[in-house]
């Protein structure tokens, strides 16, 4: 499908942008550009595929995504390379995603070449929006959202996929060597629910934890499953791996109720490279504490698209408190931690072929 490219009549100043790349934060500041392609049942499906200035979106205001929640979004990074050039990590996993979260919320599928095409594009016409700060990275934020303008309860019949960027350097705000997880009373997901679908009424319903975690000084809130109470299942935006004193490795299973997390599949490879047993397997919070107080438990691991890996300090909770190791980061996760930024930014041999080029 062909990109039709509209001029923008005025982009930022470059100085303007300098000093926003020097400083990005994390999701404060946008591109100039954006890529869009449509969707109308009527017409066939995909079409109209174009990338112009970022812009506010014209929705009426019966549209079905502010009505019934039609909408799902993916998470991912342009990287600087050593040479260089810029690269995608996994994109191909992202675009699998996408189209699984997608017929959960049902959804059109958008083919997979025509994501890693609106990715491509928008990224070759913004690549002077890369951060300048260590660790920065273009993060991207495609998006699918319902049009059709009508009320009653099914699925639309019009949609937009939409592909914008962000200058972004470190998520975390606190800058602490490890951080620091309130344990939620809410539940996050429940089994047959969309928890597994990447899509915004998930983080809607962790908003109000999330803010509880924060106002107590928190860096992350931790949910429990939804039936029991008791299984670790994910943080408001991370997976979560627990690294034992006997070379073994946990991470909650996928039960449908957690997002599957490209970085957590890369991980689980990579930690098995280091010859360390890595099992799917349910870990309850009464064993995390225990195991963290006793020092079988060496470290915990939160990963993600946004925070990559990410030392876990200490838990807290209404009736319990604990500190997993020292507090700080342990070996596995800063080594781990380094060998994944290194294949992303290409200073690292990809011997999976993980790291798509875009020069």
């Amino acid at each position: 499908m062909e990109f039709t490219h509209i001029p923008h009549p005025s982009p930022m100043d470059a100085s303007q942008r300098a000093e926003i790349l020097a400083d990005p934060g994390f999701g404060m500041s946008f591109s100039d550009h954006m890529s869009v392609v449509e969707y109308d049942e009527a017409k066939g499906g995909w079409h109209a595929a174009s990338i112009g200035p970022r812009e506010p979106l014209m929705l009426d205001p019966a549209a079905s995504v502010l009505h019934y929640a039609q909408e799902i979004f993916e998470g991912m990074k342009a990287y600087k390379q050593a040479d260089g050039g810029l690269a995608l990590f996994r994109p191909l996993a992202n675009a699998r995603r996408y189209n699984a979260s997608a017929r959960r919320m049902a959804m059109p599928e958008l083919p997979e070449d025509l994501f890693l095409e609106s990715i491509r594009q928008l990224v070759a016409v913004d690549r002077d929006w890369m951060p300048t700060v260590e660790g920065g990275a273009l993060y991207l934020r495609p998006f699918m959202i319902a049009t059709e303008a009508f009320l009653g309860v099914r699925p639309a019949k019009q949609y937009k996929h939409i592909v914008i960027a962000s200058p972004a350097g470190n998520y975390f705000k606190s800058g602490a060597p490890a951080v620091s997880i309130w344990l939620s009373e809410y539940t996050r997901a429940a089994p047959g629910g969309t928890g597994a679908a990447k899509t915004g009424g998930n983080y809607a319903a962790s908003l109000v934890p999330t803010r509880e975690a924060f106002d107590r000084g928190h860096d992350q809130v931790l949910f429990l499953d939804a039936v029991e109470k008791k299984w670790i299942e994910e943080l408001g935006g991370m997976n979560l791996f627990f690294v034992f004193d006997d070379g073994r490795v946990i991470t909650p299973p996928l039960t449908g109720t957690i997002l599957p997390g490209i970085t957590r599949d890369s991980l689980i490879t990579m930690l098995r490279e280091e010859g360390l047993e890595v099992s799917e397997e349910l870990y309850s919070i009464d064993q995390w504490r225990d195991d963290a107080n006793s020092g079988h438990l060496l470290e915990t691991m939160a990963c993600g698209t946004a925070a990559v890996v990410t030392p876990v300090g200490k838990v807290t909770g209404k009736d319990m408190e604990f500190t997993i190791g020292s507090g700080g980061p342990g070996q596995i996760t800063s080594k781990i931690r380094e060998r994944l930024v290194g294949i992303q930014n290409g200073a690292t041999q990809d011997t999976h072929g993980w790291v798509m080029k875009l020069d």
